[in-house]
């Protein structure tokens, strides 16, 4: 995974972007929607796929893609130029996700971040057994992290924010302002799953401080947190003992 350069963030300080990575959010379905605008906030270039000629309009509509296109060829000369000026752009390819992603395979395409069941997936899976299982990634990468939960979401996701807000590093301007203000980029869309980018240090503190609230009965609700490094995905799950 290659290093983005820093832009400035609010604090004038320099921060991380995604600029000059290709991220692949898979199906444009709730998910995949939240992750292309996350993808666009962080600067990256997204790449991601539907059939459902319904789901193409209104994410043009709504202003989730910049480019809907007819094949991966196209989406790649889209995106090629792009990542080569580290620009922002979205390119949804009209065409069903599994015929998509094999022709990612068949041309040796490599994102730099994939959503967790996305292509590559499973390559990393095999890559992590055969190193015991350990992590191997240096904790100031660029993570994706995403948590939900099974029930009340209104009620228990803003208490995770608030804990993910204390997790982040003072600094971490942009991922501060993402979060505080994910209900009015995500919209409804936020109702199901919030999400940030950071680094693996932050999922680190993130994943132990909830499971922390979790075992003094803070948190009484189940759930999930994913964690995207690069070509790594990881799954946490959390909540009380049945």
């Amino acid at each position: 995974m290659q290093h983005a350069p820093a832009r400035s963030g609010a604090d004038g300080r320099a921060q991380p972007s995604l600029g000059g990575q290709l991220f692949w959010a898979g199906e444009l379905d709730a998910t995949g929607r939240a992750l292309v605008v996350a993808g666009n906030i962080a600067g990256a270039a997204t790449l991601t796929a539907t059939g459902d000629s319904d789901t193409q309009r209104q994410a043009v509509r709504d202003g989730i893609v910049d480019f809907l296109v007819t094949s991966l060829d196209e989406a790649l000369r889209i995106l090629k130029n792009e990542i080569r000026k580290h620009a922002t752009v979205a390119v949804c390819v009209g065409a069903a996700l599994d015929g998509v992603e094999g022709e990612m395979v068949e041309r040796g395409v490599r994102p730099d971040l994939v959503r967790k069941d996305g292509i590559g997936a499973a390559d990393e899976d095999e890559r992590r057994e055969r190193a015991g299982g350990l992590e191997v990634e240096p904790l100031g990468m660029k993570a994706l992290v995403a948590w939900s939960v099974e029930q009340s979401p209104a009620l228990w996701l803003p208490r995770l924010d608030a804990l993910a807000l204390d997790c982040l590093e003072a600094d971490d301007a942009d991922a501060q302002r993402w979060l505080r203000g994910a209900g009015r980029y995500l919209g409804k869309l936020s109702r199901g799953e919030h999400l940030v980018w950071s680094d693996r240090a932050f999922a680190s503190r993130f994943i132990e401080r909830t499971l922390d609230q979790v075992r003094n009965g803070t948190i009484k609700v189940r759930g999930r947190i994913q964690v995207s490094v690069g070509m790594a995905c990881e799954e946490h799950r959390f909540g009380p003992m049945e």
